[in-house]
């Protein structure tokens, strides 16, 4: 299967995950977690994930980092089709441009801080648990 195929069925596999997920989360987000409605929880939820899953699939395909469980066609599958068609900060930007907008300081910079500090935090730990799990025999 060539590479482009292979880049296009992963992002139409993550865009699905990343609009089904997103949908639940948005639905009930106030309900469950008492966030304001007007706060892009979803949006938070699926880039945090997807950052933890890029971390992991690096993890367990670049060669600096123990064996190489992926091979690289693959790996492009999963980090640029799929977790790439996952993530979301597209969405993330227009949202955050629209609370502030709406004059949304605080929901504006909480996205923000929230969102990256979160975010980098999980490709870390997707990396840490990703070299363990490498370092297992």
């Amino acid at each position: 299967m060539s590479r482009l195929l292979l880049l296009m069925i992963g992002g139409a596999l993550g865009t699905a995950a990343r609009w089904g997920l997103n949908g639940v989360i948005s639905a009930q987000q106030s309900r469950l977690f008492g966030w304001p409605a007007i706060f892009p929880f979803g949006t938070l939820v699926v880039n945090v994930f997807g950052c933890f899953l890029i971390g992991i699939i690096v993890a367990f395909s670049e060669p600096s980092l123990g064996r190489v469980w992926i091979k690289p066609e693959y790996r492009d599958f999963l980090i640029v089709g799929l977790c790439g068609g996952f993530t979301t900060f597209s969405s993330y930007g227009i949202q955050t441009l629209s609370l502030a907008r709406d004059q949304e300081w605080l929901l504006a910079l909480l996205n923000v801080v929230v969102s990256n500090v979160l975010g980098i935090f999980a490709v870390y730990l997707g990396l840490v648990i990703g070299g363990y799990l490498q370092a297992r025999p």
